[in-house]
């Protein structure tokens, strides 16, 4: 059990912490109990929505887990030192995330059994084999990347040469899980939201804006909390790149608007009009995707003006307008807006059911149990060899 005896030794609010977790996974696992004897009738899934909240949370935790690669390349390619205390909290960060977005798959195919469908009889021409495979790869390059970097570093040594190879072959791989998520959704010509060659390219801009701005938050945790200092230059480095990354994806989908209604094309137009105005009376997500563009707008302002990026004291709050807006937008508004209205013009409405909420707040718990166990262990790991603060 390698230094998991660091994650049972805590204060009264650590423990709080985990049992406040443990009572979130409890919950939703009877929830999900309750799914796995009813179907997935219980959720707000319907024969027109067949993808909802399950599948938005697994797209969004996709591109977090994918922005590791922020930390690992600058680190690793590039001797960038600054990053040298981020590469394992990130790395972790991978990690929890990619089992959330397996544990979404999961809860979202209805019967277990169904899973092992994709392993027994693999499908190369299926983009959800490829999702499959860039998942469960992703999860054992990070995994192994963590456990011997952590040790070497608990033994003030430096990682053996025969990592590296894996360490590069991460970072192509953390650009496949997001890319290949995109193709699942470029693959159904019938959902003319999706069809558009610069999805992925999307998708990754706006990873690489919600996984840094989430790494960021749980750094200033982890500086109040313990006696660790990520540094101030690594963060406000992370900042930048949360800037730029903001930057390129209010590009690119001030780019799809534009080709949308330029063009014309009815089908392509009455998605974006049931997102931000309604259609055939159904505008229920329209507060909420004024709500991200609002957020995108305002962070946008604090990010690139310096003086306000360099503020330590506001960055957590820009970073959290960061996280919601992308969440909004990816979580919510991507999924439901590609279903709605139908192909036939049909709008429909989805609404997520308490059960169906509970098992996403318990994946989410899931996943902070483990961002929670897995810090501990590093924390301890540096404190043990005597890192000072640095301020």
């Amino acid at each position: 059990m390698f230094m998991f005896e660091k994650a049972v030794v805590g204060s009264r609010r650590y423990w709080a912490w985990i049992f406040a977790l443990l009572l979130v996974i409890g919950a939703g696992f009877l929830c999900y109990l309750y799914q796995l004897r009813e179907g997935l009738g219980i959720t707000g899934l319907s024969r027109d929505v067949t993808w909802g909240f399950y599948i938005a949370q697994f797209t969004f935790l996709v591109g977090v887990a994918a922005s590791a690669v922020m930390v690992v390349l600058p680190y690793y390619l590039h001797d960038f030192k600054v990053f040298g205390r981020l590469t394992i909290l990130g790395e972790f960060l991978a990690i929890s995330a990619v089992t959330m977005c397996m544990l979404f798959i999961f809860v979202d195919m209805g019967q277990p059994t169904r899973v092992l469908n994709v392993i027994l009889h693999p499908t190369p021409n299926s983009m959800m084999f490829w999702d499959m495979v860039s998942l469960s790869g992703y999860l054992f390059l990070n995994a192994l990347i963590s456990l011997v970097a952590l040790s070497a570093e608990r033994k003030a040594v430096a990682p053996p040469g025969w990592i590296k190879p894996f360490i590069y072959l991460s970072i192509p791989w953390a650009v496949s899980i997001h890319t290949v998520t995109a193709f699942l959704y470029n693959g159904l010509p019938g959902r003319s939201f999706w069809l558009t060659a610069i999805l992925a390219p999307r998708f990754l801009a706006s990873a690489f804006a919600a996984g840094p701005a989430l790494l960021i938050l749980l750094c200033m945790i982890v500086r109040k909390v313990s006696s660790f200092d990520p540094g101030d230059e690594a963060i406000r480095k992370l900042s930048l790149i949360v800037t730029y990354a903001m930057l390129i994806n209010c590009f690119f989908v001030l780019m799809e608007v534009f080709t949308v209604f330029y063009s014309g094309i009815p089908e392509h137009k009455q998605h974006f009009q049931f997102l931000f105005v309604g259609l055939q009376g159904q505008n229920y997500l329209v507060p909420w995707m004024w709500t991200s563009m609002a957020l995108a707008a305002l962070s946008l302002v604090l990010l690139v003006v310096p003086r306000f990026r360099n503020n330590l004291k506001i960055l957590p709050f820009t970073c959290v307008m960061v996280f919601l807006s992308l969440w909004i937008d990816k979580g919510l508004g991507l999924i439901i807006g590609g279903f709605t209205p139908t192909p036939l013009g049909d709008v429909v409405q989805y609404t997520p059911t308490a059960p169906e909420l509970l098992i996403v707040a318990a994946i989410w718990a899931i996943g902070f149990l483990m961002i929670t166990v897995f810090y501990k262990i590093a924390l301890a790991v540096r404190e043990s060899l005597g890192y000072e603060i640095a301020h």
